[in-house]
């Protein structure tokens, strides 16, 4: 880990620090920074599994979940 020196938009961080419920301005940058990988990698994921249609009603679904 090293030290990095950036400009950012006071406002903005402070609006991530209040949204990510962080105490410091580093936990904000490093949540913001998690969960952009997070959501890069997902979006991946999902583009590489592609998309399926399943033939299930909401109903369905929720008496499989009462079933278990």
């Amino acid at each position: 880990m090293h030290k990095t020196t950036v400009e950012l938009d006071e406002k903005l961080l402070q609006q991530a620090i209040k949204v990510s419920g962080a105490k410091t301005k580093k936990q904000a940058i490093e949540y913001g920074l998690k969960e952009l990988i997070r959501s890069t990698n997902r979006s991946l994921l999902k583009e590489e599994l592609g998309t399926y249609d399943l033939d299930i009603s909401l109903k369905d679904l929720e008496k499989m979940r009462n079933d278990e």
